[in-house]
């Protein structure tokens, strides 16, 4: 995963191994919250997406406030360390406040929903979004490549994963009890591991004469009215939404009815999906060198694209083998959603910026459209179910409606998306092609 060279920067050992727990703590209970939701709760569909709506709600507000915190501190961790104190107590917060409110019912249910938002947010949905931006942050900082660091997450997410299955047939809350184990190794990794390069970098920032890295409020609030980031925003907001209001909030449920009995497809569903990590682990070292030969434009239409084939052909396919191969295309589709998106912000914007842009451009807009669309996709999803009983056609036409979206945001990102080489505000791309013509104009620059 890491050359000889990556493995000898602490930088990138101590932004690796605390990304990978964070993702082992989150993945551990993320990966069946709508199982728990449906099952352990007993809430319908459209129940079950008034929560991801509200936990959405409540997510975009929190990520905006923590990209304007973590772009005036810099690489300074005091927020990461409150996020991975906030996800170590998921398992007690869990356990005895939010289930027992969610269970109450009426109006208690209702105060449970959004207190468990805020603290779930905090600590996870928001949390995510932070810790990909300080890890890419320190990449360039302190010299190795984001998406290596980054593939340990996914290779966190999938060992949990493995597991998650199995733990939730034996007792539903004990996914969140291993994701507060996690979280308390999180937090003594950016509490107490930082590296001699960072203290350094960190001692020169204090410096009061130093010229200021970080950017101003009023720059950070600006990023709105660029014309180029809502162009991003609305393709992110009609794509990368789905990624929580189809793969956690429909295809579990979907997936598990496949099998004769619920436990054999909480289990399968569990080793299906940390299967699926593992390869999209591997995937975000090699998206990198895909955005080299084709761009980054293209890379992000790429993601889409395959976000387009793979919605759609869940709902085409009704068998769990052909469901679950098809299911392996979201390994291709993350690395190629994330990575490009990070490369697009610093490309075409300062660099300076790049954790508000990533999270108001890229999860701030998807938080969007889950608030949009939650609610009343899952409400859909319930009337199919009542009109189609047999073979699963309401999940499945649902599925296609969803798809037909991401179709419609693909061909408005193709001819909305700006080419690499336009409108270049930050640190400019080139593809190996590109590259090789820029060495032989030198060399012929030379002989001349």
């Amino acid at each position: 995963m890491a050359s000889k060279k990556v493995w000898q920067n602490p930088s990138y050992l101590q932004s690796s191994f605390g990304i990978f727990l964070f993702f082992c703590s989150w993945g551990i209970w993320w990966s069946f919250f709508q199982r728990w939701l449906i099952s352990g709760v007993g809430l319908t569909n459209a129940e079950v997406g008034t929560i991801y709506s509200i936990n959405s709600l409540a997510t975009l507000v929190i990520m905006f406030i923590y990209g304007t915190i973590q772009d005036q501190l810099g690489i300074k961790r005091k927020l990461v360390v409150f996020v991975a104190l906030v996800a170590a107590l998921v398992g007690p917060f869990v356990q005895f406040v939010y289930a027992p409110m969610i269970l109450a019912g009426g109006t208690t249910r209702y105060i449970g929903a959004f207190i468990g938002a805020v603290v779930l947010s905090a600590g996870f949905m928001s949390g995510c979004s932070l810790f990909e931006a300080v890890t890419e942050r320190y990449s360039r900082k302190f010299g190795f490549e984001y998406g290596q660091s980054r593939a340990w997450g996914s290779f966190g997410y999938a060992i949990v994963a493995l597991c998650a299955g199995f733990l939730f047939n034996i007792n539903p809350l004990l996914n969140f009890w291993v994701g507060s184990a996690f979280g308390v190794c999180m937090l003594l990794v950016y509490a107490f591991w930082v590296p001699s390069e960072q203290k350094a970098e960190l001692k020169k920032e204090s410096d009061p004469n130093a010229e200021p890295t970080n950017p101003s409020f009023k720059e950070m609030v600006g990023v709105l009215k660029m014309p180029t980031l809502w162009v991003l925003i609305v393709f992110m907001l009609l794509t990368n939404t789905f990624y929580t209001v189809f793969d956690q909030q429909m295809f579990p449920t979907y997936y598990a009815n496949l099998f004769p009995t619920e436990a054999i497809g909480n289990a399968t569903y569990g080793t299906l999906n940390g299967f699926q990590v593992f390869l999209e682990s591997a995937m975000m070292g090699v998206v990198p060198i895909i955005m080299k030969k084709v761009g980054v434009r293209n890379a992000l239409l790429l993601g889409a694209t395959v976000m387009f084939l793979r919605i759609g052909l869940c709902g085409v396919f009704h068998d769990p083998i052909t469901v679950s191969i098809v299911k392996l295309f979201h390994s291709i589709e993350v690395p190629l959603f994330c990575l490009p998106a990070f490369r697009y912000f610093t490309l075409h914007f300062d660099t300076k910026l790049s954790a508000t842009l990533y999270m108001v451009g890229f999860q701030i807009a998807s938080q969007v459209g889950q608030v949009i669309f939650s609610t009343p996709l899952g409400a859909f999803h319930d009337k199919m179910a009542q009109i189609l009983p047999n073979n699963d056609m309401g999940s499945r036409v649902t599925f296609w409606v969803i798809s037909a979206i991401v179709l419609c945001a693909l061909i408005y990102g193709f001819f909305v998306i700006k080419r690499d080489d336009q409108e270049v505000g930050g640190d400019p791309f080139y593809t190996d092609r590109q590259l090789r013509e820029i060495e032989a104009a030198k060399a012929s620059e030379a002989k001349a």
